[in-house]
């Protein structure tokens, strides 16, 4: 047996092995809080799968329109696989947006981009995903005091314009970001004194296939509508969750807290999941809005069994069809 496919069997049981952990870990917890849940409402929680299905859609939208910039035509079927494969990578595994990243890049090699624009397609979409995350996590925060945060969230629109300049002058001139590259090299190679010959040969081949990329002004404006649109799904998704549990007097100012505030618990990977983390952020951000404890118990283990279960195990399975050989990528296209 190949070194190669050795290592891939070893990994794939090492994955498994660790989710039976999880669960073993998170059965008690579970079984305690689903002791505070009440019969839901079947009807609002069937909305909430569809809303969480629907963010991740848009997630994969935006790495799609990404990569259309780019030259890189990505069948919807395929880039929503991939978001699911990749999302579960970097929720369940310790480390996980590291190994959620590198699988997202080697994806994106196989569907056709540049090493360069693989690159580009992860890092923009990162960044667009945390700014408008930062705005829905400040318009909520507005919304909350009455009034008194306008300058706050003044300052994170303008955060957010001065990123979206900042990534258009980079894209429509490649060639400045090879001019500042080299400064930097030269200045290292005087301090070390190496030669900087080397570097700016691989800086001037990368702006060499970033040069292909022709992302226009709509091509941005969709594609941060996109990642707003995924965390904005996401949320109404526990705010159904909520409702579903039986939560009465929620507001939208208190939904958009508490969320934000577990997702920000969420991008502190201390404990694959966040189990335990992700779920006590989003309970004191309710019980703080003045929802009684129960119910916020409640709703935020039907918002994770969604979230958590459901769409993560979807995403193992994605994962594994990805990891075939090429015509597995032609099943999941068709």
């Amino acid at each position: 047996m190949p070194a190669v496919r050795r290592i891939k069997i070893i990994a794939t049981g090492l994955a498994l092995v660790l989710l039976a952990v999880e669960l073993w870990y998170g059965a008690p917890s579970l079984a305690s809080a689903l002791a505070h849940l009440r019969t839901p409402n079947w009807s609002l929680l069937g909305l909430a799968v569809l809303a969480d299905l629907g963010s991740m859609s848009l997630f994969a939208r935006m790495q799609r329109r990404l990569l259309r910039a780019a030259g890189t035509l990505v069948p919807i079927q395929r880039a929503v696989a991939l978001a699911y494969a990749a999302h579960s990578l970097s929720v369940t595994l310790p480390g996980g947006p590291v190994f959620s990243t590198a699988f997202n890049f080697s994806q994106m090699r196989r569907f056709g981009a540049t090493s360069a624009v693989a690159s580009w397609a992860v890092a923009v979409s990162g960044l667009l995903s945390t700014g408008t995350l930062i705005l829905i996590g400040a318009v909520g925060g507005v919304l909350t005091r009455g009034g008194h945060g306008w300058l706050a969230l003044a300052g994170d629109v303008v955060v957010a314009i001065g990123l979206a300049v900042c990534l258009r002058t980079f894209v429509q001139h490649p060639n400045w970001l090879l001019w500042l590259c080299g400064k930097v090299l030269t200045g290292f190679a005087r301090v070390t004194g190496r030669s900087a010959e080397r570097g700016t040969r691989l800086v001037s081949g990368a702006v060499e296939q970033l040069s292909v990329i022709r992302m226009s002004t709509r091509d941005l404006r969709v594609a941060m509508g996109f990642a707003a649109g995924n965390w904005l799904l996401d949320a109404v998704c526990f705010g159904l969750c909520c409702l579903a549990a039986g939560a009465q007097g929620l507001s939208v100012a208190q939904i958009f807290v508490a969320y934000t505030a577990g997702m920000a618990a969420a991008s502190v990977p201390l404990v694959p999941g966040g189990l335990g983390v992700v779920d006590g952020a989003l309970t004191l951000g309710l019980v703080a809005g003045g929802t009684p404890i129960d119910d916020a118990v409640a709703g935020v283990i039907l918002y994770r069994l969604i979230s958590l279960v459901l769409v993560i195990g979807v995403g193992w399975v994605l994962w594994a069809l990805l990891r075939r050989p090429r015509e597995a990528l032609s099943e999941i296209a068709e």
